[in-house]
């Protein structure tokens, strides 16, 4: 598929020249950093160095002083406090943030994560009955709730006081909660909007911890938990997002609960492991990046909610010792194994549809509807075809009674506004400006497809349509030294509005060793032909189709990552290539 390559405007000459002297490093480093508006010395500190006490204030939060009152009120009066959150990796690590830290204070603390299938994403009848017939008066819901209006009033007939803990857009109507914490509300004033779900559980219990003048070194190992929702949920890792990132890889690093220990125990992080699970014998081989997070620990805990419920993620993740943790890792690795080749056939069959749909190539959407896919894949299903068309892409089947589906979209394309402008169709949907989720009545479904391609087609730039490269800056080859990535590095933790730097790198040769690797990978060795330096190595995945261009003889320009390759205990640097074109044609469409 064709990409458009975008180079990034420079910064402003002043401020570069400015962060260069005040930083001793070169005008390029400069010059990323104020592509990330660190504009001088006393921001890039920040940047570099982040610190715990860089965090705002949690009872600038809008209905936090009358979170934290109910809280109090209940364990004062030995109420029962159920902790209630969504099935993915967000909604989990949440709720055995809160859960971690309220069972330490109060033993009649519980929780609950709705059923997929029987009870769908949010607040669910069948959650406030539980609650009722079990004697709780306090739900304390995360990452969902915002637009549980109906429900909510629903648990205020029992008596049951709800305090919301969400991240996403709020409807016209705000629930009728004791209070609501979101700082997406037209009426909160809190400094950063975009925390994960579970890093709103966090300044729940830095306010708690605040108010109670308990040491904050006490929330310090519930990081964990939020750097990787973080890294699952997508948000942008900037302002106290990257601060908490930062210290929560720094903990999971360095002493990760039994649950996380576990999980990696089926990747190839682990170091040594054998048949008796002692804690000890753990040691990771390298330090796990927001990559590996994203990779290899979050389809994990999301499998179990997609294949059969998210308690197994919730258990797992408060596991006290390792043996348990094993135990339950195991399980949910199993179940990631089966989502893994229901994925992939539910995947294909969606393909095959498409690849028989003669209207769908003149389409601005992508959607798709079968009745007995099964509902956990359909956001990765969603994704994967977004990749493949890389249009906005609704996923759909049928459950209890509606058609369900997930949607995802490309970049700058708000596909939450797209299906806001149909809610006159839907009976639910949220989510985010990248993924959202929805249900329609059957017999509306029809309609919506229409009226969805219609606003797509009418409000998309072909340009959007074209997957981007976003180049931070050109440079030559010998550019690269080890000096230059021990900076570079310390951009981490990337993600989101901070990714790891692209470059762009002109009229470059092949060595002449070029060849294909594993599943149609792209090992190759680079220099320029008119200047001289020591080639450098590169790999291209999944690009074998551009092997002619690279072994034609004539010049080719590159973009890529700059990143360290570890081989038989040799490191060295490498480029992760993420496109090439012939020298002569232009990159920016």
């Amino acid at each position: 598929m064709q990409k458009r390559w975008v180079l990034k405007e420079r910064a402003g000459q002043d401020v570069v020249a400015e962060l260069s002297r005040a930083l001793n490093i070169s005008t390029l480093l400069a010059n990323l950093l104020a592509q990330r508006d660190v504009e001088n010395y006393k921001e890039a500190k920040a940047f570099f160095r982040p610190k715990l006490t860089q965090l705002h204030d949690p009872f600038l939060m809008k209905d936090m002083d009358r979170a934290i009152y109910r809280i109090e009120r209940a364990i004062r009066n030995r109420e029962k406090i159920l902790v209630y959150g969504d099935y993915d990796v967000d909604g989990t690590t949440a709720v055995a943030l809160v859960y971690t830290f309220l069972k330490s204070i109060d033993k009649d603390v519980g929780f609950y994560i709705p059923d997929r299938y029987t009870e769908g994403y949010g607040i669910s009848k069948a959650g406030v009955e539980f609650a009722n017939e079990n004697g709780y008066s306090l739900i304390i819901a995360l990452d969902c709730g915002i637009k549980a209006v109906d429900n909510i009033s629903y648990a205020n007939d029992f008596s049951i006081d709800f305090i919301i803990v969400d991240h996403h857009r709020p409807g016209d109507e705000l629930p009728p909660a004791f209070a609501i914490l979101d700082p997406k509300r037209n009426d909160c004033d809190y400094p950063y909007k975009e925390l994960s779900g579970c890093g709103l559980g966090f300044k729940l219990v830095q306010a708690f911890s605040k108010k109670n003048h308990m040491p904050f070194k006490r929330l310090e190992k519930l990081l964990d938990l939020v750097v990787v929702s973080i890294a699952a949920d997508i948000v942008p890792i900037t302002g106290e997002n990257r601060i908490l990132a930062y210290f929560g890889l720094k903990h999971l690093n360095s002493n990760p609960r039994p649950g996380f220990t576990a999980i990696l125990h089926y990747s190839n992080i682990i170091k040594k492991a054998d048949q008796h699970y002692i804690e000890e014998e753990y040691a990771f081989n390298r330090k796990l990046s927001i990559s590996d997070l994203v990779f290899l620990i979050g389809p994990r805990i999301n499998a179990a909610g997609r294949m059969e419920s998210g308690n197994n993620s919730v258990e797992l993740l408060i596991a006290k010792n390792i043996d348990t943790a094993i135990e339950k890792a195991k399980q949910i690795n199993q179940f990631n194994t089966e989502r893994r080749n229901l994925d992939m056939q539910v995947t294909q069959h969606a393909l095959d549809i498409l690849d028989n749909d003669v209207e769908h190539q003149f389409k601005k959407s992508t959607i798709v509807y079968h009745p007995e896919w099964h509902k956990g894949v359909l956001g990765i299903v969603a994704s994967r075809l977004t990749e493949a068309y890389y249009r906005p892409t609704i996923i759909l089947t049928k459950s209890n009674g509606l058609v369900t589906g997930s949607a995802r979209s490309v970049k700058d394309f708000d596909v939450y506004n797209a299906i806001d402008q149909c809610f006159d169709l839907l009976e639910h949907f949220g989510g985010h400006k990248y993924a959202a989720g929805m249900s329609i009545k059957p017999e509306n479904f029809p309609a919506f497809k229409e009226k969805f391609e219609s606003i797509v087609a009418s409000t998309i730039q072909d340009s959007m349509l074209i997957p981007e490269i976003s180049i931070d800056a050109k440079i030559k080859l010998n550019n690269i030294s080890t000096k230059f990535f021990k900076v570079l590095k310390q951009f981490a933790p990337f993600g989101p509005e901070n990714m790891a730097p692209v470059f762009l790198t002109e009229n470059v040769v092949d060595t002449g060793y070029a060849n294909i690797v594993g599943k149609n990978h792209l090992k190759l060795s680079v220099v320029h032909p008119d200047i001289s330096g020591f080639p450098v190595a590169g790999i291209a995945f999944q690009q074998g189709d551009k092997l002619p261009i690279v072994q034609s003889g004539r010049p080719f320009s590159i973009c890529y990552h700059v990143e360290e390759n570890e081989w038989n205990g040799h490191v060295s640097l490498q480029l992760n290539i993420k496109d090439i074109k012939p020298f002569n044609e232009p990159f920016k469409y």
